[in-house]
């Protein structure tokens, strides 16, 4: 089969796309208490697309589309971590989207084609390709933030994201314009090439590269383009808020591997200092900022704030151990993400958003088996032991000491102690406060395993993370 039309490269996104579109016509001719077909149309398709990816031939990557596509092992292990996000999002919020109308297909299709968006990001081998599966991501993101639609804070927090997000996207075009412009080529490998050769405009390299890390930054999270993440986080539905904060983090790793190491590797050390500053100030700002929330969801925010400023600690080092360790910290993150919002979800009703700090009061009284999940989730933020959030952070740390930044280390261990704080305060609501309400806490069975099996992970990670970094190594290994 010829490289340049080799669809089975892209199969699963093909099938992920198709299924898109049936489940959409599927909805039109179901009655409303037959969603739930849509729902498990939806589940199907991620279980395909997951069978497709894990059946790939052999470790070669496979190029499609004029080489503008590639499936290596980075991209299949990103996509799957994708799929289980996507799936756990949507067996958590089930009973949240029932009891505010949002369980219907528009809501199932927008998740399937921001996936779609991912999965086209994470095997992008052209900054053509990176753009579009990056639009197709957020333009879906934009719309489910806005779903609920007689919510002024929803529709005002999709407004302010795609304001925010319409400028990233400029910043991104114009440091690709900049990097075509130096180099002749859109495409990544040839971008590597081209500076390695030294056939490019040096000046212009790094007037572009400027640009490109602005992006990543933004859709990362990291300060100061931070903006948009606590009123996103907040003003978003639950289920989305748990959406945006999941899948679309392994989406912008695979954004910097593909741009930072995949294309501009010659110029480690321009980026270098740009994502140490990033790094910087995202943990420090993050972490104090974060202790003054009374919302468990824009704390939550600044967190991810913060941990994104953990991960790009690992890009520092400009290895592949150290990128490794980035890649580990991103999907442990992703998982520790899936309990907290999961627990959140559970405890909220109809009419009632379990949002509020105080909410959680007593949780232990109410149901010590959540407030045990939930207490994992922070250990795991805050990377106390032996939850695998102490490991991730742990590791990159390490990779930022391998390469001399000790100071950095130093900073970020105190930005850990700040960060133990707010962390610690939700297990202190939880098992030493008295619960401001006794009501019984009522959720689906498949919830409540799946979010049993999401917790107990992360300690079973915590305990033998040997598996999972070591997919991570192999991974990167076979794909840099």
């Amino acid at each position: 089969m010829s490289i340049a039309f080799n669809y089975a490269a892209a199969l699963p996104e093909i099938v992920l796309a198709g299924a898109a579109c049936a489940i959409l016509i599927v909805d039109l001719f179901v009655t409303e208490s037959q969603r739930r077909l849509s729902y498990w149309l939806t589940q199907l398709t991620l279980l395909a697309a997951a069978y497709l990816t894990l059946a790939s031939p052999d470790d070669t990557p496979l190029r499609a589309f004029g080489n503008m596509f590639v499936t290596d092992k980075l991209a299949d292990v990103l996509k799957i971590f994708s799929y289980i996000a996507v799936s756990l999002t949507l067996f958590y919020s089930r009973g949240y989207l029932l009891a505010r109308g949002l369980f219907r297909g528009e809501t199932f299709v927008l998740m399937l084609t921001a996936l779609l968006g991912m999965m086209v990001m994470i095997s992008a081998n052209s900054f053509v390709t990176l753009y579009l599966g990056l639009e197709l991501m957020s333009l879906s993101l934009y719309s489910m933030i806005a779903l609920q639609r007689e919510s002024e804070r929803a529709v005002e927090a999709s407004m302010k994201y795609f304001v925010l997000g319409a400028l990233a996207s400029g910043f991104l075009l114009y440091g690709m314009s900049m990097l075509y412009g130096a180099t002749g080529t859109l495409d990544i490998t040839g971008v590597a090439d081209a500076i390695v050769n030294a056939h490019s405009n040096r000046v212009i390299l790094v007037f572009g590269l400027v640009f490109v890390v602005s992006a990543i930054a933004f859709k990362l999270g990291a300060v100061p383009y931070h903006m948009w993440i606590p009123d996103v986080y907040d003003g978003a539905p639950t289920a989305v808020t748990l959406f945006v904060g999941s899948a679309p983090k392994l989406a912008a790793f695979a954004f910097a591997m593909r741009l930072l190491v995949g294309s501009l590797s010659a110029l480690a050390f321009d980026w270098q200092g740009m994502l140490l500053v990033l790094s910087l100030l995202s943990m420090l700002f993050g972490n104090i900022i974060a202790i003054a929330q009374t919302s468990i969801k824009r704390m939550l925010a600044y967190s991810t704030i913060a941990n994104m400023g953990f991960m790009l600690m690992g890009f520092l080092g400009a290895t592949s151990d150290a990128y490794s360790a980035a890649m580990f910290y991103t999907v442990t993150y992703v998982l520790t993400t899936l309990v907290g919002f999961g627990v959140v979800l559970l405890l909220s009703r109809e009419g009632f958003e379990a949002d509020r700090l105080d909410d959680f009061k007593g949780l232990n009284q109410r149901s010590p088996w959540y407030a045990f999940m939930m207490l994992l989730a922070m250990f795991s933020l805050a990377g106390v032991p032996p939850t695998v959030g102490f490991y991730a952070k742990f590791s990159v740390i390490a990779a930022a000491v391998d390469i001399g930044l000790v100071w950095l280390a130093v900073v970020a261990v105190m930005a850990s102690l700040v960060g133990a704080f707010y962390y610690l305060r939700v297990v202190k609501l939880m098992y030493f406060d008295d619960p401001l309400e006794t009501l019984p806490i009522t959720a689906r069975g498949d919830a409540r395993l799946l979010l049993s099996v999401n917790g107990l992970a992360l300690l079973l990670l915590g305990v033998f993370p040997q598996k999972l970094m070591g997919w991570c190594v192999l991974a990167l290994t076979h794909s840099y």
